[in-house]
């Protein structure tokens, strides 16, 4: 009942949270592609926390211990601080857009823009299927094993990857190419917070120096 709770809340936080960045920069509600993001985000988000709160809960509950104050390294809860701001920043701006008329966004990229934040939330979510050790913060646990299949065959961040395909899709989606000013900042701090993990992990869980040689790419195949 508490994990169905903090769930509960955690859909109601993020409707909040999107309604107000999105909404009151806009200077209105007559903004569609704003509802339709809401709406895909919260409907992608909530389908696969139902199904971890059912068969796997300890994951969802790995999953929603997220934020600055719950990382246990300085680097992270700097990294994670950012990002939550970079985050602001992109949706902020994506409404302005919005207001002021600066892009002139066909449906067609609006639709693929949705396109793009479903296919990186659902990838995101699978890797928390596939990987229960899989968490919003970084930290490896007693007994905890290496996962080097699936998704984790790709890229050793397939998690990351769904997060940088959602980043990209998100000012699309809102009507926006002003908002993709954003991406690249938000993109570097993707890459210092990976570099960190990995330094972590190479010390911490058993077999990853290996794992680093089997699969050669961190977020992006045959780039990085």
């Amino acid at each position: 009942m508490k994990i169905a709770l903090q769930s509960l809340a955690s859909a109601v936080f993020g409707f909040v949270f999107f309604a107000t960045a999105l909404f009151w920069p806009a200077g209105t509600f007559d903004y569609w592609q704003a509802w339709v993001f809401i709406g895909v985000f919260i409907i992608g988000t909530m389908g696969p926390s139902i199904y971890l709160m059912v068969k796997r809960p300890d994951a969802l509950r790995r999953r929603m211990r997220a934020g600055p104050f719950a990382e246990t390294r300085p680097v992270q809860r700097v990294v994670i601080t950012a990002t939550v701001l970079m985050v602001v920043v992109v949706l902020v701006i994506s409404a302005l857009d919005h207001r002021f008329g600066w892009s002139a966004v066909p449906t067609a990229v609006v639709v693929l823009g949705d396109v793009l934040v479903w296919t990186g939330l659902t990838v995101s979510q699978f890797v928390i299927i596939q990987n229960d050790y899989a968490a919003a913060t970084i930290t490896v646990e007693s007994g905890q094993s290496l996962v080097s299949t699936g998704l984790y065959g790709v890229v050793r961040h397939p998690m990351y990857a769904g997060t940088l395909v959602m980043m990209l899709g998100t000012p699309l989606a809102l009507g926006s190419y002003w908002g993709l000013v954003a991406i690249p900042p938000a993109v570097l701090l993707l890459a210092v917070r990976i570099a960190d993990e990995e330094q972590m992990l190479r010390q911490q869980l058993a077999g990853y120096r290996e794992y680093m040689q089997q699969v050669r790419f961190r977020l992006v195949p045959h780039v990085w």
